[in-house]
């Protein structure tokens, strides 16, 4: 357990919310926001992890999120050709193949944005194998949890 408390404190320190569910845990953190009259984007790394105390291993996965909310100008247009001027939109991303490398504007490239906030997401991932090796446990990236 104290690997846990160990971890928990770590990416609390950073800025992150953890959530426990059964006995895997979630990493949130909001990396980047824009926001436009009427309208709201949001960019999170979230992360899973689970700690196997009698194989001892940590299964860790991460993922990229982007939503969005709120009225666009523009909008669709009807069979006349006219726009009502109003829309709504709703996205999720996922992005997958292994740890991800690079800072936020490299991944805001993949989603076609332009964030100016920089977040690494090796240094997470890294000082929880640290941590998992430190005290003896053997560190599983998976590209899912459902590979746990």
């Amino acid at each position: 357990m104290a690997l846990i408390d160990d971890i928990t404190a770590l990416v609390t320190a950073s800025g992150a919310q953890v959530q426990k569910k059964k006995d895997t845990y979630k990493i949130d953190i909001t990396i980047a926001e824009r926001k436009a009259f009427l309208s709201k984007k949001k960019l999170q790394y979230i992360a899973s992890f689970k700690v196997d105390d009698a194989a001892k291993v940590v299964h860790y996965t991460e993922m990229l999120k982007e939503s969005g909310s709120g009225m666009s100008g523009g909008g669709d247009f009807d069979d006349s050709g006219i726009t009502s001027g109003f829309g709504f939109k709703t996205e999720t991303y996922k992005t997958g193949g292994g740890p991800r490398e690079g800072t936020i504007d490299e991944q805001s490239n993949f989603f076609g944005k332009n964030y100016d906030y920089r977040f690494d997401f090796r240094t997470i991932r890294q000082q929880v194998e640290e941590l998992a090796r430190r005290e003896g446990y053997e560190f599983m990236y998976s590209l899912t949890a459902r590979d746990w």
